[in-house]
């Protein structure tokens, strides 16, 4: 599925190819939670990375965040994911991580084009845990079938394979 993203102001935008794109699992750690934008947590989907088209380059910023801001500064070291946002408005856009680079992590907030809607009952909510979720963020208890303290063992890609909602790509 062909997925066009951007930003609030208009100055960034991008394109890509997505075989994942049901939005389903919402993740409530710190990083996520605050470099979103301050809600209850932010949902990821998936793009293939070499499909990925840039637009408004020039006004786009990344951010690598600290993984353990409470271990010495010495001792601090960055998560993998860096984080592309609009350096005019501040929307963030996508992650990538060299780990993963086949792939990329759109927001799906920043996606302009409508996304097939997950049934309640198939969303995931992980990093549950105290020391990841804050206190004020409406959660149901983990129950290690949807809701987990901290990574399921599964992918975006086998979760939408094993529901039926992976795209193959022609």
């Amino acid at each position: 599925m062909e997925l066009h993203g951007s930003c609030h102001c208009g100055k960034t935008s991008f394109d890509v190819i997505s075989q994942t794109p049901v939005p389903f699992m919402h993740c409530y750690c710190s990083i996520c939670r605050k470099c979103q934008g301050g809600g209850g947590y932010v949902v990821n989907i998936m793009g293939l990375y070499k499909t990925l088209k840039l637009h408004g380059e020039e006004y786009m910023k990344t951010y690598q965040a600290v993984l353990d801001k409470s271990v010495p500064v010495e001792q601090q070291e960055l998560c993998g994911n860096i984080r592309y946002f609009c350096g005019e408005c501040g929307s963030h856009l996508f992650a990538y991580d060299k780990q993963w680079a086949e792939w990329c992590y759109p927001y799906a907030s920043a996606i302009d084009t409508d996304l097939p809607v997950p049934k309640p009952e198939d969303i995931h909510r992980l990093m549950l845990n105290k020391k990841s979720k804050c206190n004020w963020a409406d959660t149901p208890p983990v129950d290690n079938k949807r809701n987990f303290s901290e990574y399921p063992n599964t992918s975006l890609e086998d979760w939408h394979k094993k529901n039926h909602q992976f795209i193959e790509r022609k």
